[in-house]
């Protein structure tokens, strides 16, 4: 399988992906949403700010999921939360307190890629995380 992640453009993440800063892309949820249990070890995720083109390719080294509890949240913000890149951690718990799902996706080997335009019909225009069987049915013809 392939994925897209597409990331909040304000937060600047794709160019700390790109410099090996942030190895670990992780979703907090309150359901179970993509790519809970769509992703496994050797995949391969793009990456695209909310507005841009795709144009970062990473492979996953490792998968982690967790269902969430306080003590849950502040364990994996203490022991992965520099690799996440979270821009501020008082923020961040507060806005992610009522969540109870987290997965974090490590991240191997990412690239800058020729940018190419997608075309999310059909996957829902709030999507921020698309599971597909190639990536090229999302590529904008």
């Amino acid at each position: 399988m392939e994925h897209l992640a597409i990331l909040k453009k304000s937060w600047g993440l794709l160019q700390k992906i790109l410099s090996g800063e942030k190895k670990i892309e992780s979703r907090w949820y309150a359901n179970k949403y993509a790519p809970w249990d769509k992703i496994k070890k050797g995949e391969i995720v793009y990456f695209k700010d909310s507005g841009d083109a795709v144009s970062v390719r990473a492979y996953v080294s490792d998968v982690l999921q967790f269902n969430l509890t306080p003590l849950k949240v502040k364990e994996i913000i203490d022991k992965y939360g520099d690799d996440i890149c979270i821009p501020d951690f008082p923020k961040f718990t507060k806005m992610f307190k009522d969540k109870k799902y987290c997965i974090l996706v490590f991240l191997k080997n990412p690239v800058a890629i020729e940018p190419f335009d997608i075309d999310k019909s059909g996957y829902g225009m709030m999507s921020a995380w698309i599971t597909v069987d190639s990536i090229d049915k999302l590529r904008k013809v």
